[in-house]
């Protein structure tokens, strides 16, 4: 397996994989968005005329360009023609309102945003032009004084905004020869994104993330995965996050697969579109198969075309991965660990690995990568002992955009990433992730990890979803509770649980609280939302 790495060499920019991709790929069908089906060719002269549009726009290279929209096909032709013209595209959470949007194109200095009509019931723009009514500013959006041209993915747009087609109108007094002159001039070294975290410790920061980098890491990811030509690739995961954009659109483009945005996640939706297009590959949150296997319906729908799952999450059950592989007769399931600083990919599984590895790891680093677990003064510990997760090597991120004294933070003097992350890796190298640093409780002087005791309640045969978070106790200090999704027609009690806990698992890891809800709070990448569960408890 080609597993060196070093598929950027090839293509050095991700406009320079865009053309790439139109050529190798040209009459694969590349995008399919609800009855628009294009080809890779023709996917590669709209992004072109997107790039000739954000050039006649004004966008220099290095200039910052928002995109705030769920998965379309608009989408991947407006990031990547931004991205084609030199910029740096800045990815917005679907989820965000008007004012923690405009936070991030303040910080950001974004010049374009590129921005959905309605969606979901909510009219982005009016949300937006609330938060940013009054400012300094003589643009668009008094509060927002760097941008300075909205685009509305719409027919229609308020007066001062362009609509989409406006926008690209303009684009056509702009040659081909631009456009091709300029992606020209992109080096792998330049920042191709800035991707915001999401703000659990403190404002979002942006990491900066190269050309390079992402093509490094997802032509890795793509030889890991097995993904290949003619695959048809169904993308629930967020566009707006790594998972959605790199290990889907970037991955697609590498290898010749087609592209099935789907703007949200519908259980019956995801059955109807794997038979519909007869989809191959489904990444995705636990959460998402765990719904397609206990889904009612599922023997109405033809998913024998399935062959490829990659998820990722602190906890993936043993029983997901076998019953995916047994009843959905998936070949290949792989879990993996990442994060945004670090391009999005640390460690993976590797095909072929057994059962027990891919739910109770995220596998191993992959090339060109060293992770190391560290204590509390940063020294490295051995296998099978908890600590910090630090990662060095290609993908580490530049640094946080504009922000050098949370760069230095983050990044040792020796250029570890310090990922905030608890985890374990055993002998053979796999990396078990236990917790977030500031998720740990502790528990009568013992360190309490909730990730794995979620692990451990997942076992249990009445429960479909579990999270676990520490509360005050007056003579433990923290002690831990449950919030727990029952199974279908299931009567567990909390008295119940509490009792079969204390048969599998250390006293001081037993809940004892346990509230049963009708589901999990997540966000949008499908992370279980610990600050609003403790907000409840």
């Amino acid at each position: 397996m080609d597993e060196d790495g070093r598929g950027d060499l090839r293509w050095g920019s991700i406009p320079g994989l865009v053309r790439a991709a139109a050529a190798a790929y040209a009459r694969q069908e590349a995008v399919v968005d609800g009855r628009v089906r294009i080809d890779y060719a023709g996917l590669g002269e709209r992004i072109e005329r997107a790039a000739a549009a954000c050039i006649a726009a004004g966008v220099e290279r290095g200039d910052r360009v928002a995109v705030w929209a769920p998965n379309t096909l608009d989408w991947i032709v407006s990031a990547l023609g931004a991205v084609s013209a030199g910029a740096v595209l800045v990815p917005l959470n679907t989820r965000f309102k008007g004012t923690e949007a405009a936070y991030i194109l303040n910080r950001s200095r974004a010049r374009l945003l590129f921005v959905t009509g309605t969606f979901l019931g909510t009219s982005y723009v009016a949300s937006l032009r609330r938060a940013a009514a009054e400012g300094p500013g003589t643009g668009p959006l008094p509060g927002l004084p760097n941008l300075q041209e909205v685009v509305v993915l719409a027919e229609d747009a308020p007066e001062s905004f362009r609509t989409w087609k406006q926008f690209l109108a303009a684009g056509e007094t702009v040659p081909a020869a631009a456009v091709h002159e300029r992606a020209a001039t992109i080096r792998p070294e330049d920042p191709s994104d800035i991707i915001y975290t999401s703000g659990t410790t403190g404002s979002p920061k942006g990491a900066v993330i190269t050309h390079a980098q992402t093509l490094r890491c997802y032509h890795v990811w793509s030889e890991l995965a097995g993904l290949r030509e003619g695959d048809r690739y169904l993308i629930v995961n967020p566009f707006f996050h790594t998972f959605g954009y790199k290990a889907g659109i970037i991955a697609c483009l590498m290898r010749g697969a087609t592209m099935v945005p789907q703007p949200v996640f519908n259980v019956d939706t995801v059955l109807a579109n794997i038979a519909a297009e007869r989809i191959s590959v489904l990444p995705g949150p636990p959460t998402l198969h765990q719904s397609l296997l206990d889904h009612p319906a599922r023997d109405h729908h033809d998913l024998s075309a399935l062959r490829l799952v990659v998820t990722g999450a602190a906890v993936v059950p043993l029983q997901l991965v076998e019953r995916l592989r047994a009843e959905l007769k998936i070949a290949t399931v792989l879990t993996a660990y990442g994060l945004s600083e670090a391009s999005g990919i640390v460690t993976m599984c590797r095909r072929g690995d057994p059962a027990e590895t891919v739910s109770a790891t995220s596998g191993r680093a992959i090339p060109g990568t060293e992770v190391r677990v560290t204590g509390p003064a940063g020294e490295p510990l051995a296998p099978g002992e908890p600590g910090e997760v630090q990662v060095r090597g290609h993908h580490v991120m530049r640094g946080y955009h504009e922000d050098p004294e949370e760069t230095a933070r983050a990044i040792t003097p020796e250029g570890w990433l310090r990922t905030g992350d608890i985890g374990v890796l055993d002998a053979a190298g796999n990396l078990r992730i236990t917790d977030r640093i500031k998720d740990m409780f502790i528990v009568g002087g013992f360190n309490a990890y909730p990730a794995e005791i979620e692990q451990l309640l997942g076992l249990h045969p009445d429960i479909a979803d579990v999270a676990v978070v520490g509360i005050p106790d007056p003579r433990l200090g923290e002690v831990g509770k449950a919030y727990a999704v029952r199974r279908p027609g299931s009567t567990l009690t909390a008295d119940d649980l509490i009792a079969w806990s204390r048969r599998e698992m250390a006293n001081y890891k037993v809940p004892r609280a346990v509230e049963f809800v009708p589901e999990l709070p997540r966000n949008a990448s499908g992370k279980v939302l610990k600050t609003a569960l403790r907000a409840r408890s």
